[in-house]
């Protein structure tokens, strides 16, 4: 059921929008209230899918409430209801978040086409924030060890500001999580997320990748194409593996950080970009400098915050909740009940070697719940998890 509020001092057209409402949709469950004081109200203690709010009320009139709404209920649409004389006012809400108009007196396919598009926006902004909260769900750093708690403070400290992080670890620790994590915390959230693998990437086309190129730039380049940067623009652009960045890429990222301008391959216009930069690795960038294959002013740009993820043999207290988490994100996937792993199980899993960490654990999850027993065993871990 689709539920809408009518706010409306004169009761005659509040009978007459529930009727009509009701009428065209037996979805539709319509509530009134005879004043902006009465709706607001109303609005802070129900979740309602559409409010319809007159603009001229006493006590409180229609752009107060609006105001008051998107600040405690940003999410709800609001659709004005104007008289003529209102008319420049009820443009002038639509500046202040109002979804839409309508005049006095309502035309019958205007309101109903009103109110259909409203409860439309409405159900996307629904699945949009579902959908966004699934992702971020695969992006939950799994972990109580102090070595974890020590990251997560550092993300909620540094995620609201501008500062471009520099994310180290072993391969396999989980640093795109960080990543990942510092965006979604970020004013930015609303705006791409752009990864780059630089390791995958051959070095003679990171520069197009990362910077875009035009048409005959080189042989394949058979018409413009917008690279990364411009792709993160107002967003969060994620370096991965920027150790292996060739040092002709280098000296280009360098120059987006100085002057927030990249170039096209092959072009000569520059172009405007507003990107905050994350970059990881697990290579030691201070030995790359000394051995002349990093730029010393390039890591300095980028290493204003330093975030070191630990290998999972430095954390081993977490290894039972990562686990239990891995479990049952695999038992959803594969439509089958969650698995428990014995008490003897997890131990034994707690002494191993550890070398391709969270990655590994993962893979040996997974082969332990194909093969192993109903309940995962000491056994079991002896037989399939054997390193």
């Amino acid at each position: 059921m689709s539920k809408i509020l009518i706010i409306e001092d004169e009761a005659a057209i509040r009978r007459v929008l529930t009727k009509i409402l009701s009428e065209e949709n037996d979805t539709y469950q319509v509530e009134e209230a005879e004043d902006g004081l009465a709706g607001l109200e109303k609005i802070k203690n129900n979740d309602y899918d559409l409010v319809l709010c007159d603009i001229k009320m006493p006590k409180m009139d229609g752009v107060e409430v609006l105001e008051a709404v998107k600040k405690i209920k940003p999410e709800i649409p609001m659709v004005m209801i104007s008289g003529h004389g209102d008319m420049e006012t009820a443009i002038n809400t639509m500046r202040l978040g109002a979804f839409d108009y309508i005049s006095k007196p309502p035309d019958l396919n205007r309101l109903l086409n009103t109110v259909r598009n409203a409860l439309d926006k409405k159900q996307l902004v629904v699945e949009n924030k579902f959908l966004k909260k699934k992702v971020s769900k695969n992006y939950e750093m799994i972990g109580e060890s102090d070595a974890i708690n020590h990251i997560k403070v550092m993300i909620e400290k540094v995620a609201q500001t501008e500062a471009r992080v520099l994310i180290t670890g072993p391969n396999g620790t989980g640093k795109e999580l960080v990543a990942h994590q510092l965006h979604e915390k970020s004013e930015r959230a609303n705006f791409p997320l752009i990864e780059v693998n630089c390791a995958a990437i051959p070095s003679e086309l990171i520069e197009s990748e990362l910077f875009g190129h035009v048409k005959g730039a080189f042989t394949s380049a058979v018409k413009d194409r917008a690279g990364k940067f411009e792709a993160a623009d107002k967003g969060t652009i994620f370096l991965d593996e920027i150790g292996d960045m060739s040092l002709s890429a280098q000296a280009k990222v360098l120059r987006a950080l100085q002057e927030s301008m990249i170039t096209r391959v092959g072009a000569d216009k520059d172009i405007k970009v507003d990107v905050r930069v994350v970059a990881a690795t697990n290579k030691d960038l201070k030995v790359e400098i000394a051995e002349g294959r990093f730029r010393e002013d390039l890591y300095h740009r980028l290493a204003v915050i330093l975030i070191k993820v630990p290998g999972l043999n430095e954390r081993r207290d977490d290894i039972p909740m990562l686990i239990a988490h891995f479990a049952e994100k695999i038992a959803l996937e594969q439509g089958n009940a969650v698995k428990k792993f014995s008490s003897a199980a997890i131990h034994l899993l707690q002494d191993y070697d550890w070398t391709g960490n969270i990655r590994e654990l993962r893979n040996v999850v997974e082969r332990l719940i194909i093969l192993g027993g109903n309940e995962i065993s000491e056994n079991d871990v002896k037989l399939f998890a054997s390193k």
